[in-house]
């Protein structure tokens, strides 16, 4: 049996739910979960109506950097604040199967990915500019309130991807992001954090998406893990995200019985099985 379950962040936009699906299906027929999970995830790098890879947002410096991280049982591999790539999950699947190290980050991870055969890429699109003009006249004209407000993130909230999946076995999970405008240049959310924004073990794995500053303070992806087996994975869930309250924040997860995807907003994700 071999399954996988796909989310395109929080978001509203029809679209990215259509465009999910089919990627789902795409990824399924991969031969590894590793394959699966990183070509998913890629497919929606490649896709510029997410906020991972074409599409990322831009720092309020006009920059775009992009994190990135997959994950087997017993191994990792992320890229920090990678810059002028198209795919940083590749890069970062790389630092995993092709380095003796598990992070790498900004000119290094760069650098890297040059060595690996990864040419210059420009993700800037009309719609990341767009938005970092918008982020920044809300701050200027006093409505952000606070950082990070729930409410102004259930407007501007970037389209973070992950995918997990379990084939024959076989765990494999991977996440990409290219932050949110509110930020400055080098801040890093839970995305490349494993145990905030995923982590994969022999009992499954699990991706999360959000607030990064706050999935990180309750290693988030990690309490679900530590907790699989207890209760139904749905149920599960749907507790570690109750002590978010409005803090806007999803998840997939899966084991070799169970799969679920849960947010308190809506999360555009895809569930595909197959004997």
């Amino acid at each position: 049996m071999r399954a996988i379950v796909l989310h395109g962040g929080l978001s509203i936009r029809r679209e990215l739910q259509e465009h999910v699906e089919i990627y789902a299906q795409k990824a399924i027929e991969m031969d590894t979960a590793l394959e699966a999970v990183v070509e998913a995830v890629r497919l929606m790098e490649d896709d510029p109506l997410y906020n991972a890879g074409t599409g990322s947002n831009m720092r309020f410096d006009g920059s775009i950097q992009m994190d990135a991280a997959v994950m087997i049982p017993g191994d990792f591999g992320a890229v920090i604040n990678i810059e002028h790539v198209r795919n940083p999950v590749l890069v970062a699947r790389d630092v995993m199967l092709h380095s003796p190290h598990l992070i790498l980050s900004g000119d290094g991870a760069v650098s890297f990915a040059r060595m690996r055969g990864y040419e210059y890429y420009d993700p800037t699109t009309e719609r990341a500019r767009e938005k970092r003009e918008k982020t920044i006249k809300k701050l200027k004209m006093g409505e952000i309130s606070q950082y990070y407000h729930p409410e102004f993130f259930r407007e501007l909230l970037g389209d973070t991807v992950g995918a997990v999946a379990f084939f024959e076995g076989e765990i494999a999970a991977a996440v990409s992001t290219g932050g949110t405008s509110l930020t400055l240049r080098g801040r890093v959310g839970d995305s490349p954090i494993p145990g905030a924004g995923i982590f994969a073990g022999d009992k499954g794995a699990v991706v999360a998406t959000g607030i990064g500053e706050e999935i990180i303070r309750r290693m988030l992806s990690l309490s679900i893990y530590s907790r699989i087996g207890d209760d139904s994975l749905e149920k599960i869930c749907e507790e570690e995200i109750r002590k978010f309250g409005d803090i806007p924040v999803g998840v997939i997860a899966i084991t070799s019985e169970e799969r679920c995807a849960r947010s308190n907003m809506v999360m555009p994700h895809a569930i595909v099985t197959r004997d």
